[in-house]
């Protein structure tokens, strides 16, 4: 089993730290797209700070956070457990969960990165400001920009065809990180993307974003604690049930063989 989350939003700055050595990183064949997204993003914050708050999206309270970006040759870094704490983190747990747990979740949790394509949770990586889907200036062009999301599905592309091999990929990512690498034909249907609708008394269900990431987090938690192999999104369907969960598991064969997992919540 793999599993696949987005990033926190917010991350938490390690007080002290090595810094960032993107050769250290898992899957040394992305160093290269991730030295061209972090010059990029450190040239921006440091040569037009007033730019790069339209292009990351922050306010002019956040400014510090451009400041960090503009510095992350020389930031403290910290493992990825660390440094991303944001809901689906905090329902995670990761650095609470029990020795087997934990084994299970160093070898099988990938987080998405806009920065990073894809790392494992003892991958030591500083605090950045960097969302799925930006388009960066490309230091020296005054015309064309780097599109973060497309450099990364390319790049991303044979690592996790790789990786993934035939195991089962419970994907619990976000609409841009999932823009980031989808599946070829040949793996579609060992994935199964992972859905939380809160539904109310009267039927209607909708996506409310703090249950979502609640959820998703307490979820992969409790995938994590039981050691249970999942080879198919029947198996994993069975499997949230016995846990606790209420799921719909939708599968189609039309356009190719996919897997949709509703975990529903009552409002």
């Amino acid at each position: 089993m793999l599993m696949l989350l987005p990033p926190s939003e917010g991350k938490t700055r390690p007080p002290r730290g090595k810094a960032l050595a993107p050769e250290s990183l898992s899957f040394p064949s992305l160093t290269e797209s991730r030295r061209t997204v972090l010059d990029a993003l450190v040239t921006l914050c440091s040569t037009d700070p007033v730019g790069a708050r339209g292009v990351l999206g922050t306010s002019n309270a956040q400014d510090e956070l451009i400041a960090r970006n503009a510095r992350l040759a020389l930031e403290p870094s910290a493992t990825a457990d660390r440094i991303y704490t944001g809901v689906l983190y905090e329902s995670l747990g990761l650095r609470t969960l029990d020795a087997g747990a934990r084994r299970r979740a160093i070898s099988q949790v990938l987080v998405m990165s806009a920065l990073f394509g894809v790392v494992r949770i003892t991958d030591r990586v500083p605090a950045y400001r960097l969302s799925a889907g930006t388009n960066l200036p490309i230091p020296g062009s005054r015309t064309n920009v780097l599109a973060v999301n497309k450099l990364w599905h390319a790049s991303l592309k044979p690592v996790l065809h790789e990786l993934i091999g035939d195991r089962l990929v419970i994907d619990l990512r976000s609409g841009p990180y999932a823009s980031m690498w989808r599946p070829s034909k040949d793996q579609a249907h060992q994935v199964v993307t992972v859905r939380v609708l809160a539904e109310y008394a009267d039927g209607r269900r909708v996506t409310v974003s703090h249950f979502n990431k609640s959820t998703k987090g307490t979820l992969a938690r409790a995938l994590l604690r039981q050691s249970a192999r999942m080879r198919s999104a029947s198996e994993l369907a069975d499997i949230c049930d016995q846990l606790g969960f209420r799921v719909e598991l939708t599968e189609s064969v039309g356009l190719g063989h996919f897997s949709s997992l509703d975990v529903i919540t009552a409002m």
